[in-house]
């Protein structure tokens, strides 16, 4: 808490409130009343600009009296012009009509959710994820939100990174970009890793907690994120952004735009390219991307193309830390040496690593993967109030990982043992090759209905399959004189079709009192190779038909004012390895998940401070999230030999969420989320593999654990956030952002040896922005320092346990960088 305090006295000493006049507003829908987040703010013939927040809100402060010409402007909205004579501290309250949307627009704003539809999300502006970004993958720029935690594999943020959400991990989250999915369809995780400093060619993000609204892809079964890319720009640039920073890392992007050509067509391209060492020993990233976007914006009519491309090459940090090296001391290594029978070489990466230790030394063992997207937007404005949207889509991903496994069985890639010197080899040195190949394609689309301020309807949905070839190659081997370079070892063929549709309406009863309805039908076909219950690895396929019914109510006590509650059911299927890995008769069931939301939106007027005013935007939930048949690991080893996940009846998660920014003008706020949540299984048994020494041979088995009720693993019961920012001089910002999680448990036994410790982690980030008049238009220097007071965590991990004469756990984790800087120059022609 001191140094908290510190770091607060530290930005307010400098700063200056010396105030004229503000200028202030807030800009709203005219069908909804909501405010609108994202809209442009112009001051014509002053330069100055702003945006508006999460509630719709804007502020000019210290503007000398006199008059001014506002230019509001929203994409989708038409454009308003407002003459003010400003005498005095002045809000005004702005309605904008809305006119056709554009391109993926429709397709966007049919799967997020806004004021009317009664469940919990939280908008992240352009100007939110700009002022974040120096080169992190996308998770981290979400870090802010509400119940949100993310860990790095390489410590640093760059590479593979994670995100969860109400302790729902990606696999368990919706992703979507301009309304088209992005999980994978048969593991349902997203690789962010393939889509590197995507960031920088993004216009907004909406992050959904709960069931959500309706949307395509994998079903959201902790929460959405839906992402939109950038929209047109009216007025020719050219921008690049270039940061370095610890461990060798590097950002370096040239971003590009025609503007509007004739009033009609426009085309807008990124190239970016990031590397970096890693905080991990050997945990290096070399990423490469490109986004391109080519429209025409007719009056009635929009056809655009976008296409966005990224090729990773990441050394493997995948295997994790012993605890021993996280937490413990030399005696606790030494143990799990001695516990484990660790020798030679890897002994001594051991002895010598610490805390960045990377199991892996083979120097290629990397992984290789490469992920083009293409999207064709087609929209047209049928007549005020109905637009019709429709995409066509096709992902194209292929690559693969390396690497070596030391004294394998030979058997386990269909090789023979051989003889030499009368000696019996069967196991041998090899180094493989996993590779994925794959093709996903569909059509999405959206029809929507807005005749006036009470009724807003959708019908959307999508078809969409997806083919993937997952095959294993031999790269070499010390003993293998059957095998060929390139012999394949597994060769398997996955193809799944996915079909939604949808139908969602919010009605206006009164003017305060709304409600809303959305059913979706969502049908899904797998073909796989996987085992029958004979135990014979043959081609199967799995159907499921899926009903998803939401219903909302809100009530607005004025505009500014807000409760809402929601009741969903979300149904999700289970992914590629509990089909593989098991038969027909062990196989898993769908998951069930009930999803209820009840919460309070206002903005407050708090007076004023310094001749500024001072505002606050306050938000507060309850979230109940009861789980029918949720797949969880449990150890046990089904009837083909696998570890595969189970069934488990009943869980839940419950928890209040709390948001809130106090704002002192433009020149100084402050944002806090609170998280509060108890997440339980009812009854969950745990298996142990056993080892036992009977006359002379081992025996193996496994011994059962029952809990009847304990906590969901990686669910911390506490998730605060807090950021203080301000102006210190005209151009220069400073935040102090603190972030703290409560313990997490490794596994579902909540065994408080197997656990995540509590951490706490302070950022430091300082922006200056420079206008110019002549062809710069503007230069912006940032700094980025994480992890200022050095704190030594792990935000992620794993553990399993055994049985040898005594019970021994051995938990792993994921080390997070200690203190860091990023720096980086951005020019803007």
């Amino acid at each position: 808490m001191n140094k908290f305090l510190f770091a607060v006295l530290a930005i307010l000493l400098p700063l200056q409130l010396l105030a004229q006049y503000q200028l202030s507003g807030r800009i709203s829908n005219a069908a909804t009343g909501g405010g609108l987040t994202g809209a442009t703010v112009v001051l014509e013939r002053t330069g100055t600009g702003a945006t508006t927040g999460a509630a719709g809100d804007f502020s000019f402060p210290n503007l000398p009296a006199g008059a001014y010409t506002l230019k509001i402007s929203f994409l989708g909205f038409q454009e308003q012009k407002l003459n003010v004579n400003l005498q005095q501290d002045t809000n005004l309250n702005i309605i904008l009509k809305q006119k056709a949307m554009q391109a993926s627009e429709v397709l966007v704003q049919a799967t997020r959710a806004d004021e009317r539809t009664g469940t919990t999300f939280t908008n992240v502006t352009r100007e939110e994820i700009e002022e974040r970004n120096f080169g992190q993958d996308l998770p981290y720029l979400l870090e802010q939100t509400p119940s949100v935690v993310v860990n790095s594999d390489a410590g640093g943020g760059v590479g593979y990174t994670g995100i969860r959400i109400r302790g729902s991990d990606i696999t368990r989250i919706n992703v979507t970009v301009n309304g088209i999915p992005v999980n994978d369809a048969e593991s349902h995780g997203v690789f962010f890793v393939n889509m590197p400093d995507f960031a920088s060619s993004v216009q907004d993000i909406q992050v959904q907690r709960g069931v959500g609204t309706s949307t395509n892809g994998a079903g959201a079964f902790g929460a959405s994120i839906n992402i939109q890319t950038e929209r047109v720009r009216r007025e020719a640039y050219a921008e690049t952004d270039n940061t370095y920073g610890s461990f060798d890392t590097w950002k370096n992007n040239i971003r590009f735009g025609t503007g509007l050509i004739n009033g009609k067509f426009a085309f807008d391209g990124r190239l970016s390219r990031i590397k970096s060492d890693g905080y991990i020993d050997r945990a290096s990233s070399d990423l490469k991307s490109l986004y391109f976007s080519g429209g025409y914006y007719g009056d009635k009519t929009t056809v655009k193309f976008i296409t966005f491309s990224g090729q990773e090459k990441t050394y493997q940090a995948w295997y994790g830390t012993p605890e021993a090296l996280v937490y413990g001391n030399t005696t606790d290594l030494q143990n799990y040496i001695d516990r484990n029978g660790i020798e030679g070489e890897d002994r001594e990466n051991l002895l010598s690593s610490g805390r960045t230790y990377n199991y892996y030394t083979y120097d290629n063992q990397t992984d290789n993967y490469q992920q083009d997207h293409y999207q064709l937007h087609l929209s047209h404005d049928f007549m005020p109030g109905l637009s019709f949207s429709g995409a066509l889509h096709y992902t194209y991903g292929r690559g693969y990982y390396e690497e070596f496994k030391g004294q394998d069985d030979l058997s386990d890639y269909g090789l023979p043992s051989i003889e030499i010197g009368g000696e019996t080899i069967e196991v041998s040195d090899i180094i493989r090759r996993r590779w994925l190949d794959n093709d996903f394609y569909g059509v999405t689309y959206a029809l929507q209905y807005n005749p006036n301020q009470r009724l807003n309807a959708t019908l959307g949905g999508a078809w969409n399959r997806y083919d993937g070839s997952h095959f294993g190659e031999i790269i070499w081997a010390q003993y293998a004189p059957t095998a060929n370079i390139r012999d394949r070892y597994y060769d398997n063929d996955g193809q799944k079709t996915d079909f939604n549709v949808f139908a969602k309406a919010s009605y206006g009863l009164t003017d305060k009192l709304s409600v809303f309805g959305d059913l979706q039908l969502r049908t899904v076909k797998y073909e796989f190779l996987g085992f029958d219950n004979d135990g014979d690895n043959i081609t199967q396929d799995a159907d499921y038909s899926f009903w998803n019914p939401k219903a909302g109510i809100t009530y607005s006590l004025q505009p500014e004012h807000q409760f809402y509650a929601s009741y969903a059911i979300g149904n999700r299927e289970p992914v590629r390895d509990d089909f593989t890995e098991s038969t027909p008769a062990s196989r898993p069931k769908h998951e069930t998940l009930r999803n209820v939301e009840a919460g309070y939106r206002g903005v407050f007027g708090v007076g004023e401070l310094f001749g500024t005013a001072l505002t606050a935007d306050v938000e507060a939930n309850y979230f109940y999230m009861n789980y029918k048949n949720q797949l969880v690991l449990t150890g046990q080893i089904n009837d083909v030999g696998a570890y595969t996940r189970t069934n488990i009846d009943k869980s839940y998660r419950q928890g209040i969420e709390f948001a809130g920014t106090v704002s002192l003008g433009s020149r100084a706020s402050v944002r806090s989320s609170i998280t509060y949540s108890e997440n339980k299984i009812e009854d969950f048994t745990e298996f142990v593999d056993a080892t036992e020494v009977v006359d002379g041979e081992e025996q193996y088995y496994q011994v059962e654990n029952t809990y009847n009720s304990s906590s969901i693993a990686f669910s911390p019961d506490w998730i605060t956030n807090t950021q203080l920012e301000v102006e210190v001089v005209k151009g220069l910002r400073a935040a102090f952002i603190y972030k703290t999680v409560s313990q997490q448990y490794l596994d579902n036994t909540e065994n408080e040896n197997r656990i995540i410790p509590a951490y706490q982690v302070g950022d430091v980030r300082l922006r200056y922005n420079i206008g110019f008049k002549n062809m710069l238009k503007e230069l912006e220097l940032g700094l980025l320092i994480s992890n200022v007071f050095n704190e030594k965590y792990a935000a992620n991990g794993y553990t399993y346990s055994y049985i040898y004469g005594e019970q021994y756990t051995e938990n792993f984790y994921y080390p997070q960088a200690t203190r860091n800087y990023l720096l980086s120059v951005g020019l803007k022609f």
